[in-house]
């Protein structure tokens, strides 16, 4: 039976799509070699206060050092939340992106 073999993108509605493309440095895909863990599509509650509520979808984004990205992104001005979160799943941080939007960050167990 045909079935779906993986995630094959991420889209969302902004307020200036050039400019935040040039943020992100353009658009961009990872090779599967570089996946270090399985890729979730997970299904929130329109009230639930995981991310904004005004925010009709979240990225998240594996990295292969939590502290470094975060770091980095904090000494470029970044608006990082503090907060940094272990669990069962690996490390998870935030930050938001010049358009308001709330970015997951995700460093899967090794």
């Amino acid at each position: 039976m045909a079935k779906i073999t993986g995630l094959g993108g991420a889209f969302l509605r902004v307020n200036d799509p050039k400019k935040l493309c040039a943020w992100y440095d353009g658009s961009f895909s990872f090779p599967a070699a570089d996946q270090r863990g399985r890729i979730a599509v997970a299904f929130f509650s329109k009230t639930s206060d995981y991310f904004p509520v005004t925010q009709p979808a979240m990225l998240n984004f594996q990295v292969d050092d939590l502290d470094a990205v975060l770091d980095h992104l904090v000494s470029a001005g970044v608006p990082v939340d503090s907060k940094r979160e272990d669990s069962d799943y690996g490390r998870f941080g935030w930050f938001t992106d010049p358009e308001g939007n709330r970015i997951e960050l995700w460093q899967p167990k090794a």
